[in-house]
């Protein structure tokens, strides 16, 4: 399993067209195929910083979920509202994957 971060550098005057662009995402991204933790909009601390984060099996289902994500109506909808209405202002993906598994120690610590 891989999980997607996408760091979002975004307009602190436009959060509410970023969040409108999150809750569009958390319909079609699913919907194509991937696993959506959720978007994250600024509330504390810095104001232009917010993050997309998704996991995928591998990164040849990357590049499936893409595909639909792209041919999706919602999708393309969602890319062409973040163009038109610039904020976003700068975009990065990470891509990692989970290093801690299994968790806990299955003991009777707290």
């Amino acid at each position: 399993m891989l999980t997607c971060i996408i760091r979002y550098q975004i307009d602190p005057t436009k959060k509410a067209q970023f969040e409108q662009y999150a809750r569009n995402w958390g319909q079609a991204i699913p919907r194509c195929g991937a696993d959506l933790v959720g978007y994250f909009s600024p509330h504390e601390g810095s104001s232009t910083l917010a993050y997309g984060i998704y996991h995928v099996e591998n990164l040849a289902a990357y590049e499936a979920y893409r595909a639909r994500l792209t041919a999706d109506p919602l999708g393309r909808e969602n890319y062409e509202f973040a163009q038109k209405e610039r904020f976003l202002l700068r975009e990065d993906r990470t891509w990692l994957k989970l290093a801690s598994a299994p968790h806990g120690s299955g003991g009777d610590q707290p």
